[in-house]
């Protein structure tokens, strides 16, 4: 799985499925089939054009620009023991990855379209910045293959965390830890981190393409297992649609692939216009933009790579600095957020205590992130 030739058909066969392996034809097929059962796999590349870079672009990307920072590897900041040992360069990332900073796509904005029209049967997402839940797509209509921000545990004790307060830590750059008395362990995003299993709820679905009528690939290298092994769980008279700035992951080899290559906001804006439904995307996209302000930054001449560059690894170095010279105010709040959970919540003492910890992280192995997969390397996750 995942390893199909490369090679295109000729452009004599026939296919199954579409008239023509084109856009009009996948259009066709959606109206005229009623096609409800879309899948859509997506990577960082739909992300790209809301600001957020991706991890592995030379000069611009993530990695690239962590380089700079004092880490024994850019690798190192998404590592479940670097993190155990030193979590302030991670929460310095976060602060300029979290959820509210940016803006969809209208690449998401198509994905939330296919839902509202009942045609979404699930997104897998390799991203972590939740920008398709803000777009309006339903938690429960995506797989987040390599986790997200959208909800936080102890990395110890596997206790929840409270979404206010990890919001005011990664604001002010402090490093959270777990509430839950006589534990103090570090908090940590429900990200995938290196040396860490995906999520549950991916391996339960991961076949799911092969009930689909449609697949789409937006903005993905497909080069990271196991998520580059979903397309071909599709059927073989299933069409698939690829809309990337090249080819991946075998696509193309089969004869109702359609490929679609150049920028996935472009790709997508000429698909809706095969729909007939491009005007209604564009209203869609519009409910997302927060103001005013955010039409004239998006009209804004754009910064060069070198200027983009620069302003980030000034950013990046200036929270580094912010980040080792904690205040206690947000100590002071956890401490008042744990004294009213204890007033409104007896909690056990002595032997019982001991006991409800032992419950508690027992307990949460029956969770998505409690589950044991055999080893995964580092190109298992981000």
């Amino acid at each position: 799985m995942g390893n199909e030739a490369s090679t295109p058909i000729d452009d004599g066969v026939r296919p199954a499925t579409l008239k023509r392996r084109d856009l009009e034809s996948v259009a066709s097929y959606i109206l005229k089939k009623n096609a409800r059962r879309i899948v859509v796999l997506t990577g960082a590349g739909i992300s790209t054009s809301a600001g957020i870079p991706d991890f592995r672009s030379p000069d611009t990307g993530i990695y690239s620009n962590l380089a700079h920072l004092d880490l024994p590897d850019p690798e190192a900041v998404f590592s479940i023991n670097f993190f155990r040992e030193n979590p302030v360069p991670f929460y310095t990332l976060a602060r300029e990855l979290y959820p509210g900073r940016y803006r969809p796509t209208i690449a998401h904005s198509f994905i939330t379209l296919l839902h509202r029209k009942d045609r979404l049967l699930k997104l897998f997402t390799q991203n972590i910045d939740c920008l398709e839940r803000a777009a309006g797509v339903p938690g429960d209509k995506i797989i987040e293959a390599h986790g997200s921000f959208a909800s936080q545990h102890c990395i110890d004790c596997k206790s929840e965390y409270p979404d206010d307060l990890i919001r005011e830590a990664v604001e002010k750059g402090h490093v959270p830890h777990c509430l839950t008395p006589q534990c103090n362990g570090l908090v940590k995003p429900d990200i995938v981190f290196f040396g860490e299993a995906l999520p549950a709820d991916f391996f339960s679905n991961r076949e799911l393409p092969a009930e689909a009528d449609l697949c789409i690939v937006m903005g993905t290298s497909l080069t990271v297992q196991p998520f580059a092994s979903l397309p071909s769980f599709c059927r073989d008279e299933t069409p698939r649609v690829l809309i990337n700035m090249e080819r991946v992951g075998g696509l193309g080899s089969r004869a109702d692939d359609v490929l679609l290559l150049g920028d996935c906001d472009a790709g997508v804006r000429k698909l809706a216009q095969a729909l007939g439904w491009l005007e209604e995307l564009e209203a869609l996209w519009e409910e997302t933009n927060p103001d005013k302000e955010a039409r004239k930054r998006e009209t804004a001449p754009k910064k060069t790579r070198d200027e983009q560059l620069h302003d980030e690894v000034d950013r990046l170095t200036a929270d580094i600095d912010r980040a080792l010279h904690l205040s206690s105010s947000h100590q002071d709040r956890v401490r008042g957020h744990l004294a009213k959970e204890n007033d409104n919540n007896k909690q056990p003492t002595g032997e019982q205590d001991d006991k409800t910890l032992r419950s508690n992280a027992g307990g949460s192995e029956q969770g998505g992130l409690g589950h044991v997969y055999p080893h995964l390397d580092k190109k298992s996750a981000l």
